[in-house]
C-alpha cells in the first residue's frame, strides 16, 4: 500500500461537509462483526479516493453510528469510533446494518429498532451484511422479501421470521431497494456492486483492482463451491478433485474414477463415499453444476454449448441435475443471475 496519501485529506471533508456526497451509514453495535463494518466502508472509501484522483469530487460521506456510544467493541476486541445514531437532518442515501455475534441483543433493544424502522423509511437503499438480516429482519424490513444471509444462519433466519423468503444459496440479493448479503467478505461483493449501480463499472472494478479482490462475484454465485466443500477429503482425493475439474466433459465414469485414484471401483466407492459422505456420481454431478452456474451468470453462451461444456452431454441432462441440486432449471437460473 502506499506510504502517503494519494491525495490531499482535505479534498474529501471539504466535498462531505458540502453536503454533495452521497451519505453511507454503517449501524455497528457492541460485539459487532469488525470486517462486516469496515470491508464495506473500505470500498466506498476507495471509491472516493479512486473518484478524487480522476479529478472528481468524493461521491460519499461515510458514517458509522452507534446507540449511546462513541466507540464499539467489536468481536474480536478491537473499537471502532462511532457517532450517534441520528436522528434528524439529512436522510442517508444507504444504510448498512452490519452483523455479529452481538446481532442478537441489538435486535432485542426496542429503541434501536424504532430507530431502524424509520431510517429505513428514510434511507433510498438499505444493505445488511451477513446476519446484519437478523436485525433487520425484526424490524419488520425484511417482511414480504427475498433475503439471505451467511449460510449457517439461514435455517434460523427463515425459522425466526416465517415472512421473509430466505435464501441459502446466493452471495447476495437485491429485492427493490433492499440488499442482503452472505458471510462476512460478501459484504464487499456488495459493496462493490453498490458502487457500481452508482458510479458505473469501470469505477467499481478500479476499486476491486486496487483492493485486489475479484471484481464481481455475481449475486446468484453459491456461498462456497463444491470443490471447497469436498475439502474434507483433500488429503486422500485432492489430486483426484483437480484432475476432475480439468476434464469435466471427459469420460468421469466409476470405472475411470477408481482408476485415476489407483482403486479398484469397488474400494474407490466406499473409500470416496466415507471421506466425501456423497457418491463419487453425485460429487461429479455437484462440480458439473456448479461449473455450468458460472457459465450462466457470466457469458452469454447457449445453454446447449454449456451443457455439452460441463459434461452433461445434453441439455435435458442438465436440467434434470439442476432441478435435483439447485431446484431450478438452467433458463430461470441465467434469467435471475445472469450478468
Amino acid at each position: 500500500m502506499p506510504k502517503s496519501p494519494r491525495f490531499p485529506p482535505s479534498s474529501i471533508s471539504r466535498a462531505q461537509r458540502s453536503g454533495s456526497a452521497r451519505v453511507i451509514e454503517v449501524l455497528a453495535y457492541p460485539a459487532v462483526q469488525l470486517l462486516d463494518v469496515t470491508g464495506p466502508l473500505q470500498v466506498f472509501a476507495t471509491a472516493n479516493e479512486q473518484v478524487v484522483e480522476a479529478g472528481g469530487t468524493p461521491p460519499y460521506a461515510l458514517r458509522v453510528v452507534a446507540k449511546d456510544r462513541s466507540r464499539v467493541a467489536a468481536s474480536s476486541g478491537l473499537e471502532i469510533a462511532t457517532e450517534p445514531l441520528p436522528r434528524r437532518g439529512r436522510a442517508p442515501d444507504t444504510l448498512v446494518v452490519a452483523g455479529g455475534p452481538g446481532v442478537d441483543l441489538a435486535a432485542s433493544d426496542p429503541a434501536l429498532l424504532d430507530w431502524l424502522r424509520q431510517r429505513v423509511k428514510k434511507a433510498r437503499r438499505v444493505a445488511s451484511v451477513c446476519t446484519g438480516a437478523f436485525l433487520l429482519g425484526a424490524s419488520g424490513a425484511l417482511d414480504g422479501r427475498r433475503a439471505v444471509t451467511h449460510w449457517s444462519y439461514c435455517a434460523e433466519l427463515a425459522k425466526r421470521f416465517p415472512a421473509i423468503r430466505v435464501e441459502s444459496d446466493p452471495i447476495f440479493v437485491r429485492d427493490g431497494s433492499i440488499w442482503t448479503s452472505a458471510g462476512v467478505t460478501a459484504g464487499i461483493d456488495l459493496a462493490l456492486a453498490l458502487v457500481e449501480e452508482d458510479l458505473g463499472r469501470t469505477t467499481a472494478l478500479a476499486v476491486a483492482r486496487y483492493l485486489v479482490v475479484f471484481l464481481k462475484r455475481p449475486g446468484g454465485q453459491a456461498q462456497f463451491s463444491e470443490a471447497l466443500s469436498l475439502q474434507s477429503a483433500e488429503d486422500e482425493f485432492g489430486a483426484l478433485h483437480q484432475w476432475i475439474s480439468k476434464n469435466l466433459s471427459g469420460d468421469l465414469s466409476l470405472s475411470r474414477l477408481a482408476s485415476e485414484a489407483g482403486m479398484s471401483e469397488r474400494s474407490f466407492s466406499r473409500h470416496y463415499a466415507k471421506a466425501t459422505g456423497l457418491t463419487p456420481l453425485r460429487a461429479i454431478e455437484r462440480l458439473r453444476v456448479e461449473a455450468a452456474r458460472r457459465m450462466l451468470s457470466e457469458t452469454r453462451l447457449p445453454v446447449k454449448r454449456i451443457s455439452q461444456r460441463c459434461g452433461f452431454g445434453s441439455e435435458e441432462t442438465m436440467r434434470r441435475s439442476f432441478l435435483r441440486v439447485l431446484a431450478t432449471v438452467p433458463q430461470d437460473y441465467r434469467r435471475r443471475f445472469g450478468a
